[in-house]
């Protein structure tokens, strides 16, 4: 009795005891394809007219006619304001006479020098004269002009913050004037996008001011320092504006496009880092190989693989948490399938 109940304890199903192989892991593929890539820059600005000037007052005067009306489009040199000139006008008038005088004393004494009966140093002190009241003459005139307030470029006017009779002093905002035709667009770029700026880097903005509408201009000017805080560069972008629709002030929203070239892709969900590095699992003949890879530019949902990998293998997007280097794997899903239809 003892010895049959030892013998049927020591008996064992069939097949326990043997090695058990490593589990298959189902997971989903996507193969890596060449497509163009160029590097898509976001950012934030506010638009600046091309040119922009507050128009104001040399001196203080008396405003005595408004030639402008608000918002008008004038061309450079155009008058907005006329200033009381009566002073400035009797100052020209009495260096003139004083100009005039001072002519004719020095052809007169020209032709006494001539004759010998006036000195060298007489003649100099005489024409010294002469040149001071032409200075006088010429000072006279500029502040006549002045009286006259014109456009300094093509532009458009603002709101008239002055009244005729108004009195001006030096400062004194009168109206603003706005170049719009071009507008400028400022914004800041992180500094890791350094490699990819460079002028006439086409751009395409927006503004929430204007839904549905896309502006393209190019840059400008990029900033000649990284801002040590921030980290961040400016960069300068111009965009035609001739129906004038953009205002200077306008919150907008940019992108960049780098140059656009050939690279190697694969989802981000098939990079799998480790201490510093980056790897990949290529699924060959059912298993899992894993592979370092060294990565490029990146754009929202994928990554350029710039060393490592070649095009069409299929690369774990679905699972690779669970795998290991030469583990057998089952692929499934759409994105397998779909690349499978595609070989």
């Amino acid at each position: 009795m003892l010895l049959l109940a030892a013998a049927g304890c020591s008996r064992q199903p069939a097949g326990q005891g043997k090695p058990v192989g490593p589990q298959t892991i189902d997971v989903e593929t996507a193969a890596a394809t060449i497509q163009p890539l160029g590097v898509e820059i976001e950012a934030v600005g506010t638009a600046r007219a091309n040119e922009s000037v507050e128009v104001t007052s040399k001196a203080s005067n008396t405003v005595t006619a408004i030639r402008f009306e608000e918002g008008d489009r004038v061309r450079k040199g155009a008058v907005l304001v006329e200033l009381n000139g009566d002073e400035a006008r009797a100052a020209l008038a009495e260096a003139e006479a004083a100009l005039a005088e001072s002519q004719n004393n020095f052809k007169r004494s020209r032709d006494l020098y001539s004759q010998q009966a006036l000195s060298v140093s007489q003649l100099d002190l005489i024409e010294s004269t002469l040149k001071g009241n032409q200075a006088r003459v010429d000072v006279a005139k500029a502040r006549l002009a002045d009286t006259i307030i014109r456009a300094s470029f093509d532009g458009k006017t603002g709101f008239r913050r002055v009244s005729p009779g108004s009195l001006v002093s030096p400062g004194t905002v009168i109206t603003t004037l706005d170049d719009t035709s071009v507008i400028k667009l400022d914004f800041t770029v992180a500094e890791t996008y350094l490699y990819a700026l460079e002028k006439n880097l086409p751009v395409t903005a927006a503004t929430a001011g204007l839904p549905g509408r896309e502006f393209k201009g190019k840059v400008s000017q990029i900033d000649s320092r990284v801002d040590p805080v921030s980290r961040s560069i400016a960069v300068r972008a111009e965009l035609p504006n001739p129906k004038g629709e953009l205002r200077p002030g306008m919150f907008m929203t940019v992108k960049l496009q780098g140059e656009v070239s050939p690279a190697l892709l694969v989802p981000e969900n098939a990079i799998v880092p480790e201490q510093g590095h980056t790897f990949v699992f290529v699924v060959e003949n059912g298993e899992a190989s894993r592979r370092q890879v060294k990565l490029g530019k990146r754009r929202p949902g994928v990554v350029e693989v710039v060393d490592g990998l070649k095009e069409h293998e299929r690369v774990v997007v679905e699972g690779t948490q669970n795998l290991r280097d030469g583990g057998p794997v089952r692929e499934h899903g759409a994105q397998a399938e779909q690349q499978k239809a595609s070989s």
